[in-house]
C-alpha cells in the first residue's frame, strides 16, 4: 500500500483556497502511484470555533462531495476532517472514502479539545469506527484523541492502520511525536498522523507528519509549509509482528476494567 501524507498549510476558513491545494495534493498524489491520501483535520477550514458557519449537513455536504469527487477523479481512497452540524450539534469528524467516494468510516472525536474551548462549541463522539480500505483493517482518529491510549487498544483489535488527523501546534509538538511513536508500539499498528503545518488567527504549527511501523520505526518525517510524501507499506508486516511478539495476548482487559469501576 502507497500512503500519501498530505501535510496543508491552508488559510484559515477559506475552503475555496484549501480546495484548491487538496486538488493539487492528490493530483500530485495519484501521479505517484499513491492508494490513499490523508489529509489534516477540519481540512478545508483549519481549526474554526465557527461551526454555526463552517458546519455542514452530512446529507447535503459540499466538502463531502468535492472529496467524492476527488477520489473517484484518481481512482484513490481519501481520509479527510469535515464539521458536520445535525440538529444544531456540531462534531469533528475525520472520514475514510474509497476509491470511488464511497464513505467507509465517518468517526467523531470523542475528545472535543477542552484546553482550547473546542468542548464549547463541539460535541463528543461516542463510537469508534473501523474499515477496511484498500484491503487493510483502518480506523480513524483525530488531534487531542492521541491522548487516551484506551481507545487506540480497542480499535486495534480490528484494525492493523491507525489514522491521526490534526491542528496540533507547536507549543506542544514535541508530545505529538512521542505519543504517535507510542500509539504504534503499544498498538503494534501503523500509525500515521497527518497535522496541518502554517499559521491561523492565533496559533502556529509545523507539520511533523509522520508515518510510523508496527515496531515504531518513523519511516516519513514531514517538514515544510506544504509537504507531500509518498510512503509504501507492508501491511502484513503488523500481523506478522503481532504474531512474532504476541503483547495483546498478555493484556488483562477484565482486570483494568475492574479497576477503572473500583476508582469511581
Amino acid at each position: 500500500m502507497k500512503i500519501a501524507l498530505a501535510q496543508l498549510n491552508m488559510k484559515f476558513e477559506d475552503k475555496p483556497y484549501a480546495m484548491e491545494r487538496c486538488r493539487e495534493m492528490t493530483a500530485k498524489a495519484a501521479a505517484q502511484g499513491a492508494d490513499v491520501i490523508v489529509f489534516p483535520e477540519m481540512t478545508l477550514t483549519g481549526f474554526t470555533m465557527s461551526p454555526q458557519v463552517y458546519g455542514e449537513e452530512k446529507e447535503n455536504s459540499p466538502s463531502l462531495a468535492f472529496f467524492q469527487e476527488e477520489a473517484r477523479k484518481h481512482h484513490m481512497a481519501i481520509v479527510c476532517g469535515i464539521i458536520f452540524v445535525a440538529g444544531g450539534i456540531a462534531t469533528n469528524h475525520s472520514l475514510i472514502l474509497s476509491e470511488t467516494g464511497e464513505v467507509l468510516a465517518d468517526y467523531a472525536k470523542i475528545h472535543p479539545f477542552s484546553y482550547g474551548a473546542e468542548a464549547k462549541h463541539y460535541a463528543g463522539g461516542t463510537e469508534l469506527a473501523s474499515c477496511i480500505m484498500r484491503g487493510v483493517p483502518t480506523s480513524p482518529f483525530v488531534c487531542y484523541d492521541l491522548r487516551f491510549p484506551e481507545i487506540f487498544q480497542a480499535a486495534s483489535k480490528k484494525s492493523t492502520l491507525l489514522t491521526v488527523i490534526a491542528n496540533w501546534p507547536i507549543a506542544r509538538i514535541s508530545h505529538w511525536q512521542t505519543l504517535l511513536q507510542a500509539r504504534a508500539l503499544e498498538n503494534q499498528s501503523f500509525i500515521v498522523g497527518v497535522n496541518r503545518s502554517g499559521k491561523d488567527k492565533t496559533l502556529t504549527y509545523t507539520g511533523d507528519s509522520m508515518l510510523i511501523s508496527p515496531e515504531g520505526e518513523i519511516l516519513a518525517h514531514l517538514t515544510g509549509e506544504d509537504a507531500l510524501q509518498v510512503v509504501e507499506i507492508d501491511p502484513a508486516q503488523a500481523e506478522a509482528y503481532r504474531k512474532k511478539f504476541p503483547l495483546k495476548a498478555d493484556r488483562k482487559e477484565d482486570l483494568y476494567c475492574r479497576f477503572f469501576q473500583e476508582m469511581k
